[in-house]
Protein backbone atom coordinates (compact mmCIF):
# COMPACT_ATOMS: atom_id res chain seq x y z
CA UNK A 1 0.00 0.00 0.00
CA UNK A 2 1.46 3.37 -1.03
CA UNK A 3 1.91 5.87 1.82
CA UNK A 4 0.59 9.35 1.00
CA UNK A 5 1.24 12.42 3.13
CA UNK A 6 -1.52 14.97 2.57
CA UNK A 7 -0.15 18.51 2.93
CA UNK A 8 -1.80 21.89 2.74
CA UNK A 9 -2.65 25.14 4.46
CA UNK A 10 -4.20 24.94 7.91
CA UNK A 11 -3.46 28.05 9.92
CA UNK A 12 -5.49 31.20 9.58
CA UNK A 13 -6.25 34.18 11.80
CA UNK A 14 -9.85 33.75 10.67
CA UNK A 15 -11.50 30.82 12.52
CA UNK A 16 -13.87 30.14 9.63
CA UNK A 17 -10.98 29.98 7.15
CA UNK A 18 -9.10 27.67 9.55
CA UNK A 19 -12.08 25.30 9.66
CA UNK A 20 -12.42 25.46 5.87
CA UNK A 21 -8.74 24.56 5.52
CA UNK A 22 -9.28 21.57 7.82
CA UNK A 23 -12.35 20.50 5.88
CA UNK A 24 -10.52 20.61 2.54
CA UNK A 25 -7.54 18.69 3.87
CA UNK A 26 -9.63 16.11 5.69
CA UNK A 27 -11.81 15.57 2.60
CA UNK A 28 -8.77 15.08 0.37
CA UNK A 29 -7.35 12.67 2.95
CA UNK A 30 -10.60 10.70 2.95
CA UNK A 31 -10.70 10.57 -0.86
CA UNK A 32 -7.11 9.34 -0.88
CA UNK A 33 -7.91 6.60 1.63
CA UNK A 34 -10.99 5.56 -0.36
CA UNK A 35 -8.79 5.37 -3.48
CA UNK A 36 -6.70 2.68 -1.77
CA UNK A 37 -3.75 4.61 -0.34
CA UNK A 38 -2.42 4.61 3.21
CA UNK A 39 -2.78 8.19 4.44
CA UNK A 40 -1.00 10.38 6.95
CA UNK A 41 -3.03 13.54 7.45
CA UNK A 42 -1.79 16.38 9.64
CA UNK A 43 -5.29 17.78 9.21
CA UNK A 44 -6.39 15.54 12.09
CA UNK A 45 -3.62 16.69 14.45
CA UNK A 46 -6.17 18.90 16.17
CA UNK A 47 -7.52 15.75 17.84
CA UNK A 48 -4.23 15.39 19.74
CA UNK A 49 -4.81 18.79 21.33
CA UNK A 50 -8.30 17.77 22.47
CA UNK A 51 -6.74 14.93 24.46
CA UNK A 52 -4.31 17.04 26.49
CA UNK A 53 -4.75 17.06 30.25
CA UNK A 54 -4.56 20.21 32.35
CA UNK A 55 -1.03 21.57 32.24
CA UNK A 56 0.03 19.57 29.16
CA UNK A 57 1.13 21.40 26.05
CA UNK A 58 2.33 20.37 22.58
CA UNK A 59 4.77 22.97 21.24
CA UNK A 60 4.47 23.93 17.59
CA UNK A 61 7.97 22.63 16.79
CA UNK A 62 7.01 19.20 18.21
CA UNK A 63 3.86 18.89 16.10
CA UNK A 64 5.71 20.12 13.01
CA UNK A 65 8.60 17.72 13.69
CA UNK A 66 6.13 14.86 14.00
CA UNK A 67 4.64 15.74 10.63
CA UNK A 68 8.04 16.10 8.97
CA UNK A 69 9.04 12.64 10.21
CA UNK A 70 6.02 11.27 8.31
CA UNK A 71 6.95 13.22 5.18
CA UNK A 72 10.33 11.47 5.26
CA UNK A 73 8.81 7.96 5.17
CA UNK A 74 6.01 8.67 2.72
CA UNK A 75 5.98 7.46 -0.87
CA UNK A 76 4.65 10.84 -2.01
CA UNK A 77 3.06 14.11 -0.97
CA UNK A 78 -0.40 15.11 -2.09
CA UNK A 79 -0.97 18.83 -1.68
CA UNK A 80 -4.43 20.25 -1.04
CA UNK A 81 -5.71 23.18 -3.04
CA UNK A 82 -4.99 26.61 -1.54
CA UNK A 83 -1.58 25.77 -0.07
CA UNK A 84 0.33 28.62 -1.72
CA UNK A 85 0.48 30.91 1.33
CA UNK A 86 1.41 28.14 3.78
CA UNK A 87 5.00 28.29 5.02
CA UNK A 88 4.60 24.86 6.62
CA UNK A 89 3.51 23.32 3.32
CA UNK A 90 6.43 25.01 1.56
CA UNK A 91 8.79 23.33 4.05
CA UNK A 92 7.10 19.95 3.57
CA UNK A 93 7.36 20.23 -0.21
CA UNK A 94 11.01 21.33 -0.02
CA UNK A 95 11.86 18.40 2.26
CA UNK A 96 10.08 15.94 -0.05
CA UNK A 97 11.90 17.32 -3.10
CA UNK A 98 15.23 17.17 -1.24
CA UNK A 99 14.55 13.49 -0.44
CA UNK A 100 13.37 12.63 -3.97
CA UNK A 101 9.78 12.06 -2.85
CA UNK A 102 7.27 12.90 -5.61
CA UNK A 103 4.85 15.77 -4.97
CA UNK A 104 1.37 15.79 -6.52
CA UNK A 105 -1.12 18.64 -6.63
CA UNK A 106 -4.19 16.58 -7.53
CA UNK A 107 -5.46 13.15 -6.59
CA UNK A 108 -6.09 12.41 -10.28
CA UNK A 109 -2.39 12.96 -11.10
CA UNK A 110 -1.37 10.82 -8.14
CA UNK A 111 -3.65 7.98 -9.27
CA UNK A 112 -2.30 8.17 -12.83
CA UNK A 113 1.38 8.28 -11.89
CA UNK A 114 1.41 6.17 -8.72
CA UNK A 115 -1.54 3.74 -8.68
CA UNK A 116 -2.59 2.48 -5.26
Amino acid sequence: MKRVYVAGAMSSSNPIAFLENLRKGMRLSTECLLAGYAVFSPFIDYSLFFQLRDGEYIPLDVIQGNSMAWVEVSDCLLVAEGWESSRGTEKEIANAVRLGIPVYFSLDNLKQEMPA
